[in-house]
């Protein structure tokens, strides 16, 4: 497989060799970013943005590449992060396929693919890489750290293993810990790909692909994206056609189904298969009280360790009827970056679209994010 690099998309260079949390290291590592918007002389208007498992560094359209990206509501000349006062650096995670290092890329020692000889990938190592590449960029301190979903776990890690690089947080549909559901359904996505026999231990070929693996692990995904309240309001119980109905006895029969199948169909062959098994499991791993175990018998205490990060200002935004990342956990960020010290509020919002809500329900989510920044 190869990566799937936006155009417009500008390359840092981490530190040679770059440690891993759990073991190993990168040679000639890059992250893959992209930016908006002008750095002030003060160099204290800068807004990073820390994404989900999925997109790349291209979250709206710019000089470098014109194309609509997949937060472009959100991010632009007076648009709720407003590019004529603030200068947005969106970075892509570190163990994707969309530019930065992962096990998509060349192992420079080897002249091959990393594939599975790619160290174990945590939330934390794509922390430590962005946090690289605020410093590379020249700036002491942003202004405010963006995260959300996956994002919203790195830029945990971030502000934890980086005090004092940013003032304020916006932490959108994250989490502070994997919860059982959660992991669950990215183990099944993950098995899914594994069982696939063109899977062959990471070893497959544009040729001998595991579609079928990274479809049904898409379309599972995509069902916990967005929230049975949707669902019912988007597709009801309606049936395809007869003459657009499967022959397949048991094939499609709903519109649901057909979503789903094209939905899946999109994605599998823009997104390498490795990759996502490494970002998934990064996420099932991440638990920032580790930082903060109790002493006495060794439990992570999540509330202690987002105790101990320090910013001045916080927002933590979630929606009622996500399931994937449920609404305690924003709740939960929120208090805990409070006893910390921050000034934080927890938003809950009233969307019927799930966890994918910040991406398509910009009437909601625009305003909470604007109104939080304008207050910088």
């Amino acid at each position: 497989m190869t990566e799937f690099i936006p155009p417009g998309t500008r390359w840092f260079d981490l530190p040679s060799p770059f440690p891993m949390k759990r073991g190993g290291e990168l040679h000639g590592a890059r992250v893959a970013y992209e930016t908006w918007g002008a750095l002030n002389a003060a160099r204290d208007n800068a807004v990073l943005i820390v994404t989900g498992l999925s997109p790349d560094a291209h979250a709206a359209s710019n000089e470098g590449n014109p194309e609509p990206g997949w937060w472009d509501p959100m991010l632009g000349p007076g648009k709720p992060i407003d590019t004529n006062r603030w200068f947005v650096i969106c970075v892509n995670s570190l163990g994707s396929c969309k530019g930065s290092t992962g096990p998509a890329s060349i192992n420079p020692q080897t002249g091959a693919l990393y594939r599975l000889d790619f160290p174990d990938l945590s939330v934390e190592d794509g922390a430590d890489a962005a946090a690289h590449l605020v410093r590379g960029l020249g700036i002491d301190r942003i202004a405010c750290l963006i995260g959300n979903s996956m994002g919203g776990m790195t830029a945990l890690a971030f502000l934890l293993r980086h005090p004092g690089l940013a003032r304020n947080h916006i932490n959108i549909s994250g989490a502070a810990k994997a919860l059982p559901f959660s992991i669950a359904i990215r183990s099944l996505q993950r098995e899914a790909i594994r069982l696939d026999p063109n899977w062959n231990h990471g070893q497959y070929d544009d040729a001998n692909y595991p579609e079928s693996g990274m479809r049904m692990a898409r379309k599972l995904g995509v069902i916990t994206y967005r929230s049975a309240l949707e669902w019912d309001g988007r597709f009801g119980r309606v049936r395809l056609d007869s003459d657009r109905a499967d022959e397949d006895p048991f094939g499609l029969e709903f519109e649901v189904e057909s979503y789903l199948e094209g939905h899946a169909r999109r994605f599998v062959r823009r997104f390498d298969p490795n990759c996502y098994l490494y970002l998934s499991r990064s996420m099932d791993w991440f638990d920032i009280g580790e930082y903060c175990a109790a002493r006495q018998n060794g439990e992570a205490d999540t509330r202690a360790g987002l105790a101990s990060i320090r910013v001045d200002r916080a927002l933590a935004i979630g929606v009622h009827t996500d399931i994937l990342f449920p609404l305690q956990q924003q709740e939960e960020i929120a208090d805990g970056l409070r006893a910390g010290g921050a000034d934080a509020t927890f938003l809950p919002l009233p969307s019927p679209q799930g966890h994918d809500a910040f991406l398509v329900d910009i009437a909601r989510f625009g305003p909470a994010v604007g109104n939080f920044l304008n207050a910088l």
